[in-house]
């Protein structure tokens, strides 16, 4: 038989492992009632409402690599390159046919005296790459530039039918936008303006994407606002457009 001193014992160990049992599961919920009580934080909104990352939205390949300056050296290049170009054309008033016959000139020189040369130093002639077009990529090139013809000459149709004033209002204001900017800028150093936008915003973008996405959607938001003011003082008062907001 147990002594009375062992039992005491016995018995005080057990009420001490009670009360730490009863301290950790205080605790514990104490804590989990703690972190119910702490706010969620609520997932960003995207621009535009985008769900993937920008990489995957411009394609996931080579292009959105340069594009995202994945490789700087690579994607430096073909800007520097671009810009040559255009400084050539617009600064010296180089002409395209003139370059391009003056560019096909160097590149064969420089190619017939490199394979001339190369059985001289013992070494084999470089190998002209062979470029070939097959059908199968002719006739993908000819299917995609068809459908966006037709899908061009649908939304013309569309806006000059009649049917849509709202449509035929964007899509004046948006060409008489873009003859006022092509009046002040010639037509190369436009088209250079706009790939350099579309060669380092989406690049700028990626890197103040939280920053962007902000701003962006209270942007929206003052638009949205102002559309909505438009819309009651002016757009809500042409009858064509009342009547088919009431049908």
């Amino acid at each position: 038989m147990m002594s009375e001193s062992e039992e005491h014992g016995s018995l005080l160990e057990k009420i001490i492992e009670k009360i730490h049992e009863y301290k950790h599961s205080s605790s514990s919920s104490s804590s989990d009632s703690d972190d119910d009580k702490k706010p969620k934080k609520s997932k960003k909104k995207k621009l535009f409402g985008r769900k993937h990352p920008l990489h995957h939205v411009l394609g996931g390949g080579k292009g959105a690599d340069l594009v995202l300056w994945r490789n700087k050296q690579a994607s430096g290049s073909i800007l520097a390159g671009v810009t040559v170009i255009w400084l050539l054309f617009e600064g010296i008033g180089y002409h395209l046919l003139t370059f391009l016959c003056h560019a096909l000139i160097v590149f064969l020189t420089v190619w017939f005296v490199w394979s001339n040369a190369a059985s001289f130093v013992n070494r084999s002639p470089p190998k002209f790459p062979e470029v070939i077009l097959s059908e199968v990529q002719c006739l993908k090139v000819a299917h995609i530039a068809r459908k966006e013809i037709n899908e061009a000459f649908y939304t013309l149709r569309n806006v000059a039918s009649g049917k849509d004033l709202k449509t035929y209002l964007m899509t004046i204001a948006v060409l008489w936008f873009i003859s006022i900017v092509g009046s002040c800028f010639s037509f190369l150093t436009l088209s250079y303006t706009i790939f350099l936008m579309a060669y380092t915003l989406p690049m700028l973008y990626e890197k103040y994407e939280d920053q962007v996405d902000v701003v962006g959607e209270k942007a929206l938001i003052e638009i949205k606002k102002q559309y909505k003011v438009i819309d009651a003082k002016l757009i809500s008062k042409i009858p064509m457009l009342s009547e088919k907001k009431q049908h």
